[in-house]
């Protein structure tokens, strides 16, 4: 599972609404890289045949079974505050991440 904080849903569904493609929902990924290893991705995109489609406060979710089994029990964050990250990902199955929280392993 794959869970959304309020704070996080509220600023998806505001960026959505600037999408020229209402069809389009966000798709959360891991790819290879980053200083640890692997790097989290996150873009509106058009679902896929073998997406795992995830509902998390009103907001659908997109992911691909590879990058699932990375980020089951994830939940993501966004914070705004002074000195904010943006999407902030707590991964539980991270054995370390980097100082810039955007890449694990």
């Amino acid at each position: 599972m794959l869970t959304l904080t309020s704070r996080a849903a509220r600023q998806v569904q505001s960026m959505h609404r600037s999408q020229d493609d209402a069809q389009k929902r966000l798709r959360v990924f891991v790819e290879g890289g980053g200083c640890s290893g692997f790097q989290y991705g996150m873009s509106f995109d058009l679902p896929k045949a073998d997406d795992q489609v995830i509902e998390s406060e009103g907001v659908q979710i997109l992911v691909d079974p590879t990058s699932l089994a990375y980020l089951n029990g994830t939940s993501i964050d966004f914070d705004d505050g002074l000195h904010g990250k943006g999407f902030e990902l707590k991964n539980p199955n991270a054995q370390s991440t980097c100082g810039c929280g955007k890449s694990f392993n």
